[in-house]
């Protein structure tokens, strides 16, 4: 008989962000679908700053230069969150999974989607937007300028 275990069950050993962050772009790929790349993103329309001028900066950012969307564009799709996201790019789509869990939050045709667009810096976060076959666009932040110039190499 092995040893008597006192006290709750220890947890197995907690994943580093990195690690998870890898296993959730992989997460729910179709047989044969190709991660290129991933980065760790905020959808403009929901980034929310702090501090003195907050209010004024969120709604500068959160409404104008956001996204350009018609109503039925493929921007338009895009559903409301918050919080950071992976946008992953494969050979078949580009799309927002749930850093954590690997869960789709959006996803279009690779085909859909036709630039990576870098735009000036606001506060700390880098800037870029995503042009859609339509016209359409969404403007996303990210910590790491590499991110997006990852995403300009695989996408143009």
């Amino acid at each position: 008989m092995g040893p008597v275990q006192r006290g709750p069950p220890v947890p197995p050993m907690i994943m580093d962000m990195s690690a998870l962050r890898e296993r959730s772009a992989h997460s729910q790929l179709t047989p044969g679908e190709q991660l290129l790349g991933y980065g760790s993103v905020v959808p403009a329309s929901s980034a929310r700053g702090v501090g003195i001028g907050a209010a004024i900066a969120n709604q500068l950012v959160n409404n104008i230069g956001a996204q350009s969307a018609q109503v039925g564009s493929i921007a338009a799709g895009m559903p409301r969150t918050s919080g950071a996201l992976l946008l992953r790019v494969t050979d078949q789509r580009v799309g927002l999974v749930r850093p954590l869990d690997g869960t789709p939050v959006w996803e279009v045709p690779r085909a859909w989607v036709i630039r990576v667009e870098r735009r000036p810096r606001t506060q700390l976060m880098a800037r870029f937007r995503l042009h859609y076959s339509d016209g359409s666009w969404l403007a996303f932040l990210t910590m790491r300028r590499r991110t997006i110039e990852q995403f300009h190499s695989l996408i143009g």
